[in-house]
C-alpha cells in the first residue's frame, strides 16, 4: 500500500527530503568556480547529470535555499564568467567534499577549508581539483530559473570543453573501471553510498534484440515462490526460447527444488541452463 502526498499541502522541506531520499543514488557535481575578486570557490551538487553526448552537457542545479531564499555563490559566478569546472567525487575525497558544503564567506575559498589542491585549468580561468579524479572544463550555455522561492531550482547548463581524467582509473583494455573510480553517490539526509565493490553488478541484456518477453514465460514459473521478478527477468530476456538438449538429464527432485536450482544458475548467469532445466 502506498501513502499519496501532494506536493503542495507539505512543507518545502519535508518535501525537498521526500525527492532526495527517493530519488537516488545521485552522482555528485563537485564544482569549482571563481568569484569578481579571484576567490576560488567549491561546492557540491547532487541535483547533477549527463544530458548530452554531441555536443557533451552536463547539467546541475543550484538550488535557492529553503530557510532564506538566498542563492549560492557558484551560482553567481557561474553568471558572471560562464564557465567553471565540475569535478568528480570519489572515496578518498567525500569527507573533504563535504566540508565544503558549509557556508562560508565570499572571502573565504572552500579550497582552503577543505585542504585540496587547486590546478590550474588550461580553457577556463576556474581550477580544477588536483585531488579529483576526473575534472570537466565546462563553459556555461544556459541557465534557467525553475522558480522563485526557497528550494527552486536552477539549471546550469555546461557544455564540456576538455576533460582531464586520472590514469589510474582505466583496466587493462583502457576502460574505465567502475572498481578504480570507486565513485560516491549522495542520498537522502546525511546517507551516502559506495557505487563500487559488490554494489556494481553487469545486466547483459541486448538492447538491439527483440527477447521474447514475460508473457512467453511458462505459468507455473510465473507464480514460483521460490523464483523472484528478477530471476523471471533473466528468462524473459532470451531472444528465443532455446531448443531442449535430448542429453540432458530430466530433474527428478520436486519443483521447489527444481525452481531452487534454477535460481542457483541464474545467479551464476546460467541462461540457458536454467532454461534446460526448466523444460
Amino acid at each position: 500500500m502506498h501513502k499519496t502526498i501532494d506536493p503542495k499541502e507539505i512543507k518545502t522541506a519535508e518535501l525537498h527530503q521526500i525527492l532526495l531520499s527517493t530519488v537516488a543514488p545521485r552522482p555528485i557535481a563537485f564544482v569549482s568556480s571563481i568569484n569578481e575578486n579571484g576567490v576560488y570557490n567549491l561546492a557540491p551538487y547532487s541535483f547533477f547529470n549527463c544530458f548530452s553526448s554531441k555536443p557533451p552537457i552536463l547539467v546541475f542545479s543550484s538550488n535557492r535555499k529553503v530557510k532564506d531564499n538566498s542563492t549560492k555563490h557558484t551560482l553567481l559566478n557561474a553568471k558572471l564568467h560562464k564557465e567553471l569546472v565540475i569535478n568528480i567525487v570519489s572515496y578518498n575525497i567525500v569527507r573533504q567534499m563535504a566540508l565544503t558544503s558549509i557556508e562560508y564567506d565570499e572571502t573565504v575559498s572552500e579550497f582552503d577549508k577543505a585542504g585540496l589542491t587547486p590546478l590550474k585549468s588550461q580553457l577556463v580561468k576556474a581550477p580544477r581539483v588536483a585531488e579529483s579524479i576526473v575534472n570537466y572544463e565546462c563553459k556555461v550555455n544556459d541557465i534557467i530559473a525553475l522558480g522563485e522561492e526557497g528550494g527552486a531550482g536552477h539549471l546550469i547548463i555546461c557544455e564540456v570543453q576538455l576533460i582531464h581524467i586520472n590514469k589510474d582509473i582505466f583496466d587493462a583494455e583502457g576502460k574505465i573501471d567502475p572498481q578504480k573510480t570507486q565513485l560516491v553517490a549522495r542520498m537522502g539526509r546525511a546517507f551516502y553510498c559506495k557505487a563500487y565493490g559488490e554494489n556494481v553488478f553487469p545486466i547483459m541484456q541486448p538492447v538491439n534484440e527483440q527477447a521474447i518477453g514475460w508473457g512467453a514465460l511458462p505459468q507455473n514459473i510465473k507464480t514460483s515462490e521460490i523464483l523472484s521478478a528478477n530471476d523471471l527477468a533473466k528468462l524473459a530476456g532470451v531472444k528465443t526460447l532455446p531448443e531442449k538438449n535430448i542429453k540432458t538429464t530430466p530433474f527428478k527432485g520436486t519443483a521447489i527444488e527444481k525452481h531452487q536450482n534454477i535460481k542457483t544458475l541464474l545467479a551464476k548467469g546460467l541462461v540457458n541452463e536454467a532454461w534446460q532445466l526448466l523444460m
